[in-house]
């Protein structure tokens, strides 16, 4: 068996981002044979991230790649369990690599995205890796991909909240501006055509249970339910919400006054819908202080 040299041991470490004394020890078990202790590491690797993958991750980044002309992109929110590890720069270059990968490789799911080629590899060897050079259980959660019908416009707030908008006319400022909008105004959808049936439903449903405790006429409660349902249209929608930088006319007007029109957009806030672990610190001092 070869002697393990600290030289050798450095570089298998540089070569995997792993710690000394893991690469020391596939060094050992492949006899100093450098490709087949990171191959070793490797399948390691795999292992790990299989252990870590019930941890909760709902910290993360959004990372956005759009095409040269604009006409293509996409939207992904990948995930770790701290916000330590969001700001890694390792974990960054996969967030960027894997908004790059979905933009351009056709994965209609995140089960074909993590099959798809980053470089050598593909995301899912190249997410294992990174699981068990940070420790972190690390997932791609979701994606979106856009062609537009006009050009595509992005805003990301640090790293945090996404968003990605299909802007046709006005021009390079317009676009962030609207994509800004969206993202401290969270609207639902563009505009009031294609807010769901069944939520404006449930709203008026809402809204006739508490007109009718007034006591007014019934015609009189149907105008108060009809301009309630009307308000709230105005809230959720796009077109409808005063724009941010000028409250004095809503976006509608705005893009009216530009001559341009806003085809879509998706907005992704980093750990939305995901359940929060709370550590009950004291709980687990009694139950250690039980077991011993």
């Amino acid at each position: 068996m070869a002697e393990i040299t600290a030289g050798m041991v450095k570089e298998l470490r540089e070569a995997t981002g792993l710690g000394m004394m893991e690469c020391k020890k596939a060094l050992s078990e492949s006899a100093g044979d450098m490709k087949k202790a990171e191959e070793l590491l490797r399948i390691k690797s795999g292992a790990k991230a299989s252990k870590v993958a019930g941890r909760v991750a709902a910290e993360g980044a959004v990372g956005v790649h759009i095409a040269a002309d604009g006409k293509a992109g996409a939207m992904v929110e990948v995930n770790c369990e701290t916000d330590f590890v969001a700001k890694d720069a390792n974990f960054t270059a996969f967030v960027a690599a894997v908004a790059a990968v979905a933009a351009k490789s056709g994965a209609n799911d995140v089960e074909a995205l993590a099959k798809s080629s980053v470089g050598a590899d593909t995301v899912a060897a190249v997410r294992e890796g990174l699981v068990m050079k940070l420790g972190e259980n690390i997932s791609v959660r979701r994606f979106v991909c856009i062609a537009a019908k006009g050009r595509l416009a992005h805003y990301l707030h640090g790293s945090k909240i996404g968003v990605l908008l299909d802007l046709e006319g006005g021009d390079e400022q317009l676009g962030k501006d609207l994509a800004m909008h969206i993202a401290a105004s969270k609207p639902i959808c563009v505009d009031r055509t294609e807010v769901p049936a069944e939520t404006i439903a449930k709203e008026r449903e809402i809204y006739s249970a508490q007109a009718k405790e007034s006591g007014k006429p019934d015609n009189i409660v149907a105008k108060m339910v009809d301009g309630r349902i009307a308000k709230f249209l105005a809230e959720v929608t796009l077109l409808g919400q005063p724009f941010v930088k000028n409250p004095d006319e809503t976006v509608e007007k705005l893009l009216a006054a530009k001559q341009a029109k806003v085809h879509a957009f998706s907005m992704y806030v980093v750990g939305e819908g995901i359940e929060k672990k709370k550590d009950d610190f004291v709980a687990e001092v009694m139950a250690a202080v039980g077991s011993a």
